[in-house]
């Protein structure tokens, strides 16, 4: 993993320039595509304006290395700890004892990404499901809020989350695609909604670019899933056709385009919403 050191980076003195910053809900800044440059990667988000971001943990060894990642970098970055529905197959007591343990650290800002992925079915939907309980348990218990994961999975989602919703601190929809009926559904049950670069895309982004107007301003935040979900529209695209948190500021822009208002009050809401939420 290549180091990034602040101190060397005359971006971090540009800070004071970019203002309102914009803070990335999601990347996963600790995928292997990202090990050979990690530390320019880091630097390309600060110079575009990209002042935080909440590194993914999809597995327990990966909420590990992301919080591990936050601890070297407090100021640029934080982390959420849990299982994602595609590795649920392996979630047993153990994992829950780990990942209890890796909340304890106030960098640890939320539980997932865990939910339900009844579209590609990695892991058995029961084991999904019960695993899904048990971090929804973890987010009560640790008094943290939850980073939410669901496709095609919709009817068990709300069943299992209603039960919870009420005690939870607070919870994100993540790289939301749905359209008005899955937006009424989630701000009913109080989440917050994450908004990626799907929304840059005019074809397969139809649902969420027709009601991303609906979402109330304290209740979004925007999200790369970097190195996934490349912007569509993003020109030029990078070679490596690999997503990065420095094209946050392209997401928003679109969002503040389809909402009719400047991309500084994007950057601005956003950003706040973010901090109050994973308490930043």
């Amino acid at each position: 993993m290549s180091v990034y050191n602040a101190a060397n980076d005359h971006s971090t003195n540009e800070l004071q320039f970019l203002s309102p910053g914009f803070i990335d809900i999601g990347s996963n800044l600790t995928h292997e595509s990202f090990d050979a440059d990690r530390a320019e990667v880091m630097s390309r988000a600060l110079r575009a304006g990209v002042e935080h971001q909440v590194v993914t943990g999809a597995t327990v060894a990966g909420s590990r290395a992301a919080l591990e990642l936050a601890r070297a970098h407090p100021t640029m970055l934080s982390a959420t700890a849990g299982v994602h529905p595609h590795h649920e197959a392996g979630f047993v007591a153990s994992s829950r004892d780990d990942l209890r343990a890796l909340l304890v650290d106030p960098l640890a800002v939320a539980v997932g990404e865990c939910g339900l992925d009844y579209f590609r079915d990695l892991s058995p939907r029961e084991a999904q499901r019960t695993a899904f309980i048990a971090q929804l348990e973890l987010a009560v218990e640790s008094r943290k809020p939850v980073f939410l994961h669901q496709r095609d999975a919709h009817a068990d989602f709300l069943s299992i989350l209603n039960d919870y919703a009420a005690s939870l601190s607070g919870g994100v929809a993540h790289c939301f695609t749905g359209g008005a009926p899955e937006l009424e559904a989630y701000l009913a049950l109080g989440l917050s909604v994450g908004i990626t670069g799907w929304i840059c895309d005019e074809r397969r982004g139809s649902g969420v670019r027709a009601v991303v107007a609906q979402i109330p301003a304290e209740r979004l935040m925007i999200e790369t899933d970097a190195p996934y979900l490349l912007p569509r529209d993003l020109e030029p695209k990078p070679a490596s056709r690999r997503n990065e948190p420095a094209f946050l500021p392209h997401i928003g822009r679109v969002v503040a385009t389809l909402r009719g208002v400047d991309v500084q009050e994007i950057a601005a809401v956003t950003s706040a919403n973010a901090r109050r939420f994973f308490g930043l």
